[in-house]
C-alpha cells in the first residue's frame, strides 16, 4: 500500500496549535497547562525564526522583531505563572506587567512592517493607523486612561502600569485594523498573519474593556492567544511568506473609508456622551489636541490620495496619447498636434507604411516584427528636426508632422526618410530590408483641418501603394481616383449579387499536335452601365475590399461545374484538368483549403483535375499563404506558379513551395522573336523545369513562329491568342470570338 505524503510543516504546526488550544481549555490552570502553553508558544517563536531563515524574505529582520515580541509575551506568561503558583500572587504590578508592556512596541512595529507593501514609511497605511490610534486614543483617554491617572488614591506606579495596557492596546488596534481592511489579493502567509492578528485584536479588546470576563473565562482568552501564535508561526513557515506584499499601496476601499470616518467621528461622539452625562470635568486640552491632530492627518491623507489620483490621471493621459510599443505619440496625440500646427503655420504631413511587413510577422514572428517597428521608429526620429513629430498610427503605419515648412519641403523630407529607411533594420538576430511608401500632404487654405490633412496624406500613400512607387504627393485628382475605386468596389458587390460576372476559358494546348489538354478559367465583368470592365481594373479593387474571396470561390465553383459538364458530354475529348487563378487574399483566408475541398466534392471533380495558379508575390513572404498552398497540395490539388520571373524571381521558391507547373510569363515569350534578342530566359527556364521535374507552360504565345521556337526549345505546353482567345466554350468549333 503506498504511503500517504506528509502534510506541509506549516499546516502541521497549525493543527498542533488548534489541539493545544483545546487541551489548554480542558486542563485546570496549573503547571501542566502552563507547561503546555509555554512549550507551544516558545516553539512558535522558533518556527517563526526558522521560517525567516529558510525562505529568506526581504523583511526577514521584521520577522525577527515580531518573534522577539511574541517571545517577550511568552516570558511574561511564565513570570505571571510563577508569581501566581509559587508566590501566592498575582502581585500587581509585577515583572510580568513590565514584560507584557515591553512586548507591545515589538509586536506593533513587526506587524506594521510585515503586513504593508514595501515603499516609503510615510504612506497611506501609516496615516490610517495614526487616524485610528488618535480617534481611539481620545476615547480611551476620556473614559479609561485619564480617570486612572487622576485617581490620587492609587500609587503612581500602579496608575502608570494600569494606563499602559489600554495605551498599548490602542497602538495594537491601530495596526491590526488596517490589516483586516486591506484590499487586493493576499498570499496564504498574509491570510494566516491576518487571522492571527484578528484573534489577538479580539482577545486584547476583551482583556482591556471587559476585565470581568477574566474571572471565569481566562482560559478561553489565553487559548485565543495560543491560536494567534499558531497562525503567526504558520504564516512564517508558509513558502509564500517570501513574496512581497502587493496590491494595497495607499488604497481607500469602502470598509477602510468607513473605519476612518468612524474614527474621526469619535471626537464629537465623546463630547456628546459627556454632555449627556453632565460630566463636571472634561479634558478639553486632550479633545482639542486630538481634534487638531485628526484634522491634520485626514487632510494629509486626502492630499496624498488626491496627488495619487492626479498622478494616475496623468499616467492614463500619457498612455492614451502614447504608443506603448515604440513610445511614439499615437494617432490621437498626432492629430491634436497636427491641429495646433495647422492653426499656427504652414506644415506638411507624411503618412508612411512598410511594404511587406506582414511577411516579417508571418515568417519571423511577432517579436521580431515588434523589434523591427521599434528600430524604424528610431530611424524616423533621427530623420526629423527638433519640434517635428513622429507618431505610430497603428500596425506598420507611421506619420510625420513637419512644422514651419515651405511648399517644396514635403517631397524633400520624404526623400530623406526614404533614404534612411533603405538602410538595413536590425531586429534581434535578423537584419531586415524594409521598403517604405510615403504619402505627403499640406494645407491648401481655409477648411483644411488636421483630420483632412491626415486623410489626404493617407490617400497619397494608398496611391503610392497602388502604383508600385515609394512616394506620392497629394493632388485633388487622387480623390477622384479613390472615389472611382470606391464606386467600382460598390458596383462589384451589386454585380456579384446580380450575376453580372461570367467565366471564360482559354485553351492550353500540346505543342506537338495542337490538341487542347486543359483550359484556364478567367472571369469577365459585363457591367450593366459601363459595359465590359477590364480585369486589370476590377481585380485590384476586389483584392482591396476583400470581395476577391467570394468572387474567386464563385469562379472556381462555376469552372468546376463546367469541367464536369464537358466530361459528361465529351468523354475522353474533355480537358484533362482545369486551371484557376487563386489570389493572395484567398490563400490567407482561414479555411480556404476546406472551401476548395467542398467545391470539388460538390462538383464531383477529383483534386488532380484542378490546378491552382498562384503568383510568386503571393507566397514569397511565407506564412499563412504557403500553409494554404501546402494544404491544397497534400489534398491532391496541383499547384502552378504563375507569371514566373516577374515577381521576386526566387528559385528558392521552387524548392520550398510544392509546385507542379511553372507558367512562363508572356514578357519572356515576346523576346524570342525580337531582332537581336536571344531567348536566354525561356531557354534557362525549360532546363530548370526539366531538372526539377516540373511541367512548363508558356503564356502569351501569339504567333506560329513563337510556338515553333518554344517547341524546339523543349516546351510541350503553351497558351495564347495563337491557339485561342478566352471564350465561354473553347472546345466547340464555333468558339472563335475573342472575349
Amino acid at each position: 500500500m503506498p504511503r500517504l505524503p506528509y502534510p506541509p510543516w506549516w499546516r502541521t504546526w497549525l493543527i498542533c496549535g488548534l489541539v493545544a488550544a483545546v487541551i489548554y481549555v480542558l486542563l485546570p490552570y496549573g503547571w501542566a497547562a502552563v507547561a503546555l502553553a509555554t512549550l507551544y508558544s516558545a516553539g512558535s517563536c522558533a518556527v517563526m525564526l526558522a521560517g525567516a531563515r529558510r525562505h529568506r524574505p526581504a523583511d526577514a529582520a521584521y520577522w525577527r522583531v515580531f518573534a522577539a515580541g511574541v517571545a517577550v509575551w511568552v516570558l511574561s506568561d511564565i513570570v505571571y505563572a510563577v508569581d501566581l503558583l509559587e508566590f501566592g500572587g498575582p502581585h500587581y504590578p509585577s515583572w510580568a506587567d513590565a514584560f507584557y508592556l515591553s512586548a507591545y512596541p515589538l509586536l506593533t512595529v513587526g506587524l506594521f512592517r510585515l503586513a504593508r507593501q514595501r515603499g516609503p514609511i510615510w504612506s497611506g497605511n501609516l496615516i490610517d493607523s495614526a487616524i485610528i490610534a488618535v480617534g481611539l486614543g481620545i476615547v480611551y483617554w476620556t473614559f479609561l486612561i485619564e480617570p486612572i491617572l487622576t485617581d490620587t488614591t492609587t500609587p503612581p506606579l500602579i496608575r502608570a502600569v494600569t494606563a499602559g495596557y489600554p495605551t498599548a492596546g490602542v497602538l495594537l488596534i491601530a495596526v491590526i485594523v488596517p490589516i483586516l481592511l486591506r484590499r487586493g489579493r493576499r498570499s496564504p502567509s498574509l491570510w494566516l498573519l491576518t487571522a492571527g492578528s484578528a484573534v489577538t485584536l479580539a482577545a486584547n479588546v476583551v482583556y482591556t474593556l471587559l476585565p470581568e470576563v477574566l474571572i471565569d473565562g481566562s482560559r478561553f482568552l489565553y487559548a485565543g492567544y495560543l491560536l494567534a501564535y499558531a497562525c503567526w508561526a504558520a504564516a512564517a513557515a508558509h513558502p509564500s511568506m517570501a513574496r512581497p506584499v502587493t496590491g494595497d499601496q495607499d488604497t481607500l476601499g469602502r470598509s477602510r473609508l468607513l473605519v476612518l470616518t468612524a474614527s474621526t467621528l469619535l471626537v464629537p461622539a465623546v463630547l456628546l456622551i459627556q454632555g449627556e452625562r453632565g460630566a463636571g470635568r472634561l479634558s478639553w486640552a486632550a479633545v482639542a489636541v486630538g481634534s487638531m491632530t485628526l484634522f491634520v492627518l485626514v487632510a494629509t491623507r486626502m492630499g496624498g490620495y488626491i496627488s495619487r489620483v492626479d498622478s494616475q490621471a496623468r499616467q492614463l493621459r500619457d498612455l492614451a496619447m502614447c504608443d506603448d510599443l515604440t513610445g511614439l505619440p499615437n494617432r490621437r496625440d498626432f492629430e491634436q498636434r497636427a491641429a495646433a500646427a495647422v492653426a499656427a503655420a504652414s506644415c506638411h504631413v507624411l503618412m508612411i507604411d512598410l511594404a511587406g511587413f506582414k511577411h516579417v510577422n508571418d515568417r519571423l514572428g511577432r517579436v521580431t516584427g515588434d523589434q523591427a517597428l521599434i528600430a524604424v521608429a528610431a530611424l524616423l526620429r533621427e530623420g526629423v528636426r527638433d519640434g517635428d513629430v513622429v507618431a505610430r498610427m497603428g500596425a506598420d503605419e507611421f506619420a510625420v508632422l513637419v512644422c514651419r515648412t515651405l511648399p517644396g519641403d514635403g517631397p524633400a523630407v520624404a526623400g530623406r526618410l526614404l533614404g534612411l529607411l533603405r538602410q538595413p533594420v536590425h531586429a534581434g538576430e535578423h537584419e531586415l530590408l524594409l521598403n517604405a511608401r510615403i504619402g505627403v500632404a499640406s494645407p491648401d487654405g481655409a477648411g483644411c483641418g488636421a483630420a483632412e490633412l491626415v486623410r489626404r496624406a493617407d490617400t497619397a500613400r494608398y496611391a503610392a501603394k497602388a502604383g508600385g512607387g515609394q512616394f506620392v504627393e497629394y493632388t485633388p485628382a487622387l480623390d477622384e481616383r479613390a472615389e472611382a475605386t470606391e464606386r467600382l468596389g460598390a458596383d462589384l458587390r451589386h454585380s456579384l449579387d446580380n450575376g453580372d460576372f461570367r467565366v471564360v476559358y482559354q485553351p492550353i494546348v500540346d505543342l506537338r499536335d495542337g490538341a487542347t489538354v486543359a483550359v484556364e478559367a478567367l472571369v469577365r465583368w459585363d457591367h450593366p452601365v459601363r459595359g465590359p470592365v477590364s480585369p486589370m481594373a476590377f481585380i485590384p479593387a476586389a483584392e482591396d475590399n476583400g470581395l476577391i474571396v467570394e468572387l474567386g470561390a464563385w469562379v472556381m465553383r462555376t469552372a468546376c461545374r463546367q469541367l464536369a459538364t464537358w466530361r459528361r458530354n465529351l468523354g475522353a475529348a474533355a480537358p484533362l484538368y482545369l486551371s484557376v487563378n487563386v489570389s493572395a487574399r484567398q490563400l490567407s483566408e482561414p479555411g480556404f483549403p476546406e472551401v476548395v475541398a467542398g467545391i470539388l466534392a460538390e462538383t464531383g471533380i477529383e483534386p488532380a483535375g484542378l490546378l491552382a495558379e498562384v503568383t510568386e508575390t503571393a507566397i514569397f513572404g511565407g506564412g499563412a499563404t504557403v500553409e494554404a498552398v501546402e494544404a491544397l497540395h497534400r489534398a491532391g490539388v496541383r499547384i502552378a506558379l504563375d507569371d514566373f520571373g516577374t515577381g521576386h524571381s526566387s528559385l528558392g521558391l521552387l524548392r520550398t513551395v510544392p509546385v507542379d507547373v511553372l507558367k512562363v510569363d508572356k514578357s519572356f515569350v515576346d523576346e524570342i522573336i525580337e531582332p537581336g534578342r536571344r531567348a536566354v530566359i525561356v531557354d534557362a527556364l525549360i532546363h530548370v523545369c526539366e531538372g526539377l521535374d516540373l511541367h512548363a507552360v508558356a503564356e502569351g504565345v501569339e504567333t506560329a513562329e513563337q510556338a515553333d521556337y518554344l517547341r524546339d526549345l523543349g516546351y510541350r505546353y503553351a497558351q495564347g491568342y495563337h491557339f485561342g482567345r478566352p471564350v465561354p466554350d473553347p472546345l466547340t468549333p464555333k468558339a472563335v470570338t475573342a472575349v
